[in-house]
C-alpha cells in the first residue's frame, strides 16, 4: 500500500526557515514523480516543487524561486522541502503526492496518492 506521511511543519517567524519532511512507503521514490503541494483556507492547491525519478525538478510556484528547494533521500525514501526566507504568504497546509511524472505545470489528477498535510504557519 502507497503511503506519504508529511513531518517538519509548525510556526515560523517571517524570514525564517523550515524542512519538511515526506517519508514514503510501500514504493520506491527513485521510481515515481513526488511533488509538494500547499493550500491556504479559501485557496486552490498550488503546486510548489516536483522532483522526477531521475533527479530533475520542476518549479510550479514562481513565489518559491529563489528560496525553497527539493530534495530526497533514496536510502530514507524521503523527499525533503528546504523552505528558507518564510513570509506570511507561505502560510498553508503542505502536502506530498506522487505520480509519473512532474511535467510543466501542475495537475492534481496526475498525482494519485496523497499525504495528510503538515500545516506551515508564517507569523510575527
Amino acid at each position: 500500500q502507497l503511503r506519504l506521511v508529511e513531518s517538519g511543519g509548525g510556526l515560523v517567524q517571517p524570514g525564517g526557515s523550515l524542512r519538511l519532511s515526506c517519508a514514503a512507503s510501500g514504493f520506491s521514490i527513485d521510481l515515481h514523480a513526488i511533488a509538494w503541494i500547499r493550500q491556504a483556507p479559501g485557496t486552490e492547491r498550488e503546486g510548489v516543487l516536483c522532483i522526477n525519478p531521475d533527479g530533475g525538478s520542476t518549479n510550479y510556484a514562481d513565489s518559491a524561486k529563489g528560496r525553497f528547494t527539493i530534495s530526497r533521500d533514496s536510502a530514507k525514501n524521503t523527499v525533503y522541502l528546504q523552505m528558507n526566507s518564510l513570509k506570511p504568504e507561505d502560510t498553508a497546509v503542505y502536502y506530498c503526492a506522487a505520480g509519473w511524472g512532474c511535467n510543466w505545470s501542475f495537475d492534481p489528477a496526475n498525482f494519485g496518492s496523497w499525504g495528510q498535510g503538515t500545516q506551515v504557519t508564517v507569523s510575527s
